[in-house]
């Protein structure tokens, strides 16, 4: 979920049920069970419109940030008004992560069949693991592979 998707939950979730929590209590005791359940329904009918403007302005204000971000930083077809060096970026910028990847696990290999590390360099190749794999994989990996790591480091230490 977006940061601007969360933002504006907060700020509207629940509002409609709110408000008919709140005109509840001032209903006159001669209303009628039908006439409630309208009431009920219009705040929920409001609450959505509510939502529908508030999904309507995080969207907007996603795409603006994405133009901005194009604007400021190009597109991948402005680099190849760029002859020669153009193509070069493009494919340098598409390899990143296979390269990436592929060290690190060259790394992992070297460590865990032939190298001898001490404790520093230990943490330090696990800190780069992490950070290859979310970069590769997203925060959804990390957090996933996260229990794992902290079980084998309080295996470690006993």
């Amino acid at each position: 979920m977006s940061l601007f998707k969360k933002i504006a939950d907060m700020a509207t979730g629940g509002i409609g049920q709110l408000a008919f929590d709140v005109a509840k209590t001032y209903f006159p005791p001669s209303m009628s069970d039908a006439d409630k359940e309208n009431a009920r329904l219009a705040f929920s009918n409001m609450e959505l419109q509510r939502q529908q403007e508030t999904n309507k302005a995080t969207l907007e204000a996603e795409q603006q940030l994405t133009q901005r971000v194009k604007e400021l930083e190009g597109s991948a077809a402005d680099l190849l008004k760029l002859p020669v060096l153009g193509r070069l970026v493009l494919f340098l910028r598409g390899c990143q992560r296979p390269v990436w990847g592929f060290f690190t696990l060259y790394l992992d290999f070297q460590w865990f069949s032939t190298w001898k590390l001490n404790e520093q360099q230990q943490t330090a190749l696990i800190v780069i693991n992490f950070l290859v794999l979310g970069f590769l994989f997203g925060e959804r990996a990390v957090k996933n592979v996260m229990p794992l790591v902290i079980k084998m480091f309080e295996a470690k230490k006993r």
